[in-house]
């Protein structure tokens, strides 16, 4: 529930509200990069690999086989307890190198619902702040299709490498 700055510019000192407390809104999901398809498991407590695991349960419901999951490097996604649960299902989990979120299409949709309800707002207790996101999440491919099809796009740079001559 941290504040995010939009803009600011002051003479004057301001204070920003925060809340106190240690709420914390764990959002765990995948988006299914034709369809643009968000599925998504929201809780309160912690992401660990039983929610990862969740979060496969719902995917395998939705998709014909073969299934690829683009993970980052969280030590809960390469457990034993998971990559096991994945393989029964049938999904392959590939798993992106350190520091290279770009790649993750999901990153572009988490920056944009942040940018979107997070950002120059203050919501007075953590229940508004979760209803906020949640529905951000839920009404943001209805309310902002042409933003998302700009931003979800499939088409990465790719550059050649080369060797220099001595």
């Amino acid at each position: 529930m941290a504040p995010f700055f939009g803009f600011l510019w002051s003479v004057a000192r301001i204070f920003i509200r925060t809340p106190a407390g240690r709420n914390r809104l764990n959002i765990l999901g995948a988006l299914n990069a034709v369809t643009k398809e968000l599925i998504y498991v929201a809780n309160d407590k912690v992401v660990n690999a039983e929610t990862v695991r969740e979060l496969l349960d719902k995917i395998a419901v939705h998709g014909p086989l073969p299934i690829t999951v683009i993970l980052d490097n969280a030590r809960y996604q390469h457990c034993r307890y998971v990559t096991d649960y994945a393989a029964e299902l049938g999904i392959e989990l590939l798993f992106l190198p350190a520091y290279s979120p770009n790649l993750n299409l999901i990153e572009r949709l988490w920056k944009l619902i942040k940018k979107k309800c997070l950002y120059s707002v203050y919501y007075t207790d953590f229940k508004a702040f979760k209803a906020a996101i949640l529905g951000c999440i839920d009404e943001m491919f209805a309310k902002h299709k042409d933003e998302l099809d700009s931003l979800l796009t499939l088409n990465f740079q790719t550059f050649k490498l080369f060797k220099l001559s001595a």
